[in-house]
């Protein structure tokens, strides 16, 4: 299979792509945390408004002949700013990405655009303005952010060439992808400049090479991201997670010794942004919390943080592969972030 080698200058080795074969539909881990105990602190989005910004753009509807769907125009009803922003995907974190920007830019707009129009009104009382696919911009933006998955889309990579198309070149363009191409399962050290699995050995990783490639060849920044958690409250009951699967079961068959590597939600959000705003081209990083924990470890401290009813006996298998211990050094030292979150035990309250 041909591969190319993306050009533009990044943290590590160069990288090499070939188109994928697959499609995979799960971008990332998920770990969340919930607990009826009264006594956890619940992290939520901000129930508080952002301060409301005008309609702004308008949107025609236009029929052609033989046209199989109605077309949309948006056009600013002012100039697009130095430092608006467009997220691709508001789910979770692109609104986590959307109250950390606004904190940084108070008059700034911020788009979103959706996949469906389930969500719009909650997008426009958090003053994002939405905006489906099939909307078309007379303006580029000076920042954009893919946040969306794969799961809903039948063409990934050509999902993130649209909404590259829609970046003017200035500011930053961020793809939040996932750790899962590094290659690496026995447990061993991996950090950005660590090997990539092999294109053709895995539909999920090809997808996200496919993607981040596509995200390369336009200058843009790819973050890598490790397996997400958040504490739950009735808003993101959605969010299931691996731990509380664990908890439900109570014994799990499946080895206790894999490690896994975690970001809390906010942290990612914060180091989303923080690239954004030092506005790097054509670069790789990496967001973890850099205490990577085995299975074992991560059950062990949510028994041992007494906020749960329920406690986990313990897994019992005994084979299976293992994972990888991340490291971020390099993109820390290079952008200049820390994690609000530094380790799963400090999130929980509880010593390692």
């Amino acid at each position: 299979m041909a591969t190319v080698t993306a050009a533009a200058p990044r943290i590590g080795i160069p990288w090499r792509f070939a188109t994928p074969k697959h499609h995979f539909f799960n971008s990332c881990t998920k770990l969340s945390l919930s607990s009826s105990s009264p006594n956890i602190t619940l992290h939520k989005l901000s129930s508080q408004p952002f301060p409301m910004v005008p309609n702004l753009f308008r949107a025609n509807a236009s029929s052609a002949i033989d046209a199989p769907s109605e077309e949309l125009e948006a056009s600013s009803r002012g100039a697009i700013g130095a430092n608006d922003l467009l997220i691709v995907g508001p789910g979770v974190l692109g609104r986590l990405v959307a109250e950390r920007w606004r904190e940084e830019h108070p008059s700034c707009q911020i788009f979103g655009q959706t996949m469906t129009t389930d969500h719009h009104d909650e997008l426009i009382k958090m003053g994002i303005s939405p905006s489906s696919r099939e909307t078309k911009f007379t303006s580029k933006f000076p920042y954009v952010i893919f946040c969306a998955p794969p799961s809903r889309t039948e063409d990934y990579p050509g999902d993130i060439r649209e909404a590259a198309l829609k970046w003017s070149g200035e500011g930053s363009f961020l793809f939040t992808s996932s750790s899962a191409p590094y290659d690496c399962s026995d447990n061993g050290s991996v950090d950005e400049d660590g090997p990539i699995v092999p294109i053709g050995r895995s539909p999920r990783t090809d997808i996200l090479l496919k993607a981040e490639e596509v995200v390369l060849e336009f200058g843009g920044c790819v973050v890598r991201l490790a397996g997400l958690y958040i504490s739950l409250d009735m808003d993101f009951k959605e969010l299931g997670g691996a731990h509380t699967y664990w908890l439900h079961k109570g014994t799990v068959d499946i080895r206790p010794d894999h490690i896994l590597n975690i970001i809390h939600y906010e942290d990612a959000a914060s180091l989303s942004v923080t690239i954004l705003k030092k506005r790097p081209r054509g670069r790789i990083f990496l967001g973890c919390d850099n205490h990577p924990l085995s299975r074992q470890e991560v059950m062990d401290l949510v028994n041992k943080s007494g906020k749960f009813e329920k406690k986990f006996e313990g897994f019992t298998g005994t084979s299976g592969p293992l994972g990888k211990k991340l490291n971020n050094s390099k993109t820390r030292a290079e952008i200049g972030w820390e994690p609000k979150y530094p380790s799963f035990s400090q999130f929980l309250g509880v010593s390692d």
